[in-house]
């Protein structure tokens, strides 16, 4: 009994005993030192901006910040310019962007240099796929922040609003300036008397931090909402709907930022159901939206139960309506062509409609990449698309560059993020899953920013040691950055990777179990289900290999891409090979760079994602003195299930796949612990 009584106490000791909840994000409250702020204007922004500097100055004592409105040519939009004595922009959201960039800087130890820093994208946006009976689609951190279920679905408390003020300080202080507060699979009651009393009240919160309201709607509002016999776009009655309708919301919200729209996509209704193009129904909304200065984002998301490659058709269906789109319209692309997967190449969309306005859509809620149990830091899947080469105009057309306005000039240059943002208290699920939110708004801001950059400045915003803390516990040590912050970076960067080994390493994609997207399923098809929906009809496995040919012999994807990429993607010598059976049906014994046969080069891929993910708890557990106690053991949980989940994909893929390949698996590594047949029992169950 001594001797337990003695572990506990030893254990108290070396443990930090102080307790987070991950609530207050990275932007956890620390004791400012003395500072003056100067500036000649006010407003509710302003004022915000004035506040996080006299709570959160960590520069000189006594100093004077001089907050300065006025027009400068280097400054673009929302930018800012550092001076030696303050902030200087042309606008109020300028200077708290500022504002938050030297607070960011004085806390991760930059130095504040004389410098312009304007954004990479005009628009910065946030889109919820919240329902308005407070559920959330794809969302793993439980209720939504803006709607909830009941009678008193709609009145608003002030709880709601601090929780508001709370979302929008996260939001600007990286950057984020726009949200879209509702499921793009949209309700038509959102634009009800009611719900859209409950917007103007998110916006009248929202404003101040420099964030402006947006809605998904139903394209077949009129009909379900307004009696009109048809939602034809180019029906007058329609068109006289939705103006009205527009003007309605604007007396009510005069900054309201405009439409999300998903249509003729998965059972949404569109333009398409009346014989109309996507341009048309886009067209008509972004008439009505014009004279207010809105925007409409028309969702690229569309394919069809065709016997054509899903991969090939939003190309195919917005590349003939390239230069027809109103200059108010901007067609929002997945990063890939299927779905969020774990690894895609980049959609061929970018780089090539060089007359429409195009923005990326990028997904933060971990949909496809163990959702909000796996640690994964997605910085390296965004800057990995970001930096791919289109060759729209030769070398160096960059993802990037093709969206930010560099290469194809447009009137509108944005980015959205689908939020992974919730009711849990730590907002996100996983504390880890933070930082994919913080990575989506310091992108979107700076699409040049490197994952190691982000990872280093989250990790010491989120997780350095308040003075308050290091008196507690003695843990404040000048080793923090080689014993915690090096290693959790180390961590954090791999951990994408790791994702990809062991669910679908060498451009494996979509094999995920029946309806949850989570764990293996690769058997799945059953008959009643259409093909494109099942793991099947991308694997292609049989007796003679595996992959989906999408060569200029096969789907002839690759011809959606740029020369020289078309060719370097249809060779199988010169395809990359984290594509290989993207583009490409492969023998197993087909002979890898390595040396090793393709069946080899998957098992050896599978069982280095599980080492990862076994490394990442040994990492863990080693900075358990540096962490709270509270996030420590919620993360440690983590990563066991993580641990757990990647030894069933490693299991049943291998074990599946060997019944085509039969082939062994290398007598060095790691036999499967798992009976093929229970795993499939074991997901046929939950569906």
């Amino acid at each position: 009994m001594k001797v337990s009584v003695c572990i506990v106490v030893l254990s108290l000791l070396t443990l930090g005993v102080w307790a987070e909840d991950g609530h207050q994000l990275w932007l956890r409250v620390k004791t400012g030192v003395p500072v003056n702020v100067s500036c000649s204007k006010k407003s509710g922004t302003l004022d915000i901006a004035r506040q996080e500097l006299l709570q959160g100055w960590q520069g000189e004592a006594g100093a004077t910040v001089k907050l300065t409105i006025r027009a400068d040519k280097a400054i673009a939009g929302d930018g800012f310019k550092l001076t030696a004595g303050g902030v200087q922009a042309n606008t109020d959201r300028g200077i708290l962007y500022g504002v938050y960039e030297l607070l960011r800087r004085q806390q991760t130890g930059r130095k504040v240099n004389e410098e312009v820093l304007n954004p990479s994208y005009a628009l910065r946006l946030l889109n919820h796929w919240d329902n308005l009976n407070g559920t959330i689609e794809r969302g793993y951190a439980g209720h939504s922040i803006f709607w909830r279920n009941g009678a008193d679905s709609l009145a608003v408390t002030e709880k709601d609003v601090a929780l508001w003020k709370a979302y929008a300080r996260a939001n600007a202080s990286i950057g984020i300036n726009g949200s879209v507060l509702n499921n793009v699979n949209a309700s038509p009651l959102i634009l009800t008397a009611g719900y859209l009393q409950r917007v103007k009240t998110i916006a009248d919160v929202l404003r101040p931090y420099g964030i402006k309201t947006y809605l998904s709607i139903k394209f077949s509002s009129p009909v379900l909402l307004g009696g009109v016999k048809t939602a034809d776009p180019l029906d007058p009655d329609v068109v006289k709907w939705w103006k009205a309708k527009t003007e309605e919301i604007y007396r009510m919200i005069p900054d309201f930022g405009g439409f999300l729209v998903k249509a003729n996509s998965e059972g949404q209704p569109g333009p398409q159901d009346y014989g109309r193009s996507h341009a048309d129904g886009a067209n008509m909304l972004a008439d009505a939206l014009r004279p207010f200065g809105g925007i409409v984002m028309w969702r690229a998301f569309v394919y069809s139960a065709s016997d054509e490659d899903r991969a090939k058709q939003a190309y195919q269906e917005f590349m003939p309506l390239d230069g027809s789109f109103r200059e108010n319209v901007i067609v929002q692309v997945k990063n890939g062509p299927i779905d969020f997967q774990p690894r895609e190449p980049f959609s061929p969309l970018f780089g090539a409609m060089k007359k429409s306005s195009v923005m990326p859509e990028l997904q933060i809620t971990q949909e496809y990449l163990g959702q909000s149990i796996h640690l994964v830091f997605l910085a390296p899947m965004w800057e990995e698309f970001l930096q791919s080469d289109t060759y729209q105009e030769g070398p160096g057309s960059t993802v990037a560059r093709c969206t930010d306005g560099e290469r194809i000039p447009g009137k509108h240059t944005a980015i959205a993020g689908v939020a992974n943002i919730g009711l849990d208290p730590n907002w996100c699920g996983h504390h880890f899953s933070q930082a994919n939110w913080y990575a989506f708004g310091r992108l979107a801001w700076n699409n040049q920013l490197t994952s190691a950059q982000i990872a280093d400045e989250w990790i010491q915003l989120t997780f350095g040691q308040l003075p308050s803390e290091a008196a507690q516990t003695g843990n404040l040590s000048p080793k923090w950055t080689e014993n915690f912050l090096q290693p959790v970076k180390q961590m954090m960067l791999a951990s994408r990777e790791a994702a990809v080994n062991y669910m679908m390493p060498l451009g494996l994609h979509h094999l995920f179990a029946a309806n949850e997207h989570y764990g293996p399923g690769p058997w799945w098809a059953p008959q009643r289900v259409r093909k494109d929906w099942t793991p099947p009809y991308y694997h292609k496995a049989d007796t003679l290999g595996i992959g989906f040919d999408r060569t200029r012999g096969g789907s002839d994807a690759v011809s959606q891409y740029h020369e020289p990429l078309g060719t370097q993607f249809n060779d199988v010598n010169s395809c990359p090979e984290i594509y290989l059976l993207w583009f490409h049906h492969l023998s197993w014994d087909y002979r890898m760079k390595s040396g090793r046969t393709l069946w080899e080069e998957l098992c050896y891929h599978y069982d280095a994602g599980l080492q990862q993910v076994r490394q990442f708890q040994k990492t863990w557990d080693s900075v358990q003195p540096y962490v709270d106690q509270e996030r420590f053991f919620h993360v440690q949980s983590r990563l066991r299930s993580q641990c757990l989940n990647a030894q069933e994909w490693k299991d049943a893929c291998l074990l599946y796949f060997q019944q085509f390949s039969r082939m062994p698996i290398p007598f060095d590594i790691e036999r499967p612990v798992h009976d093929l047949e229970d795993l499939i029992r074991k997901d046929l169950q939950r569906f």
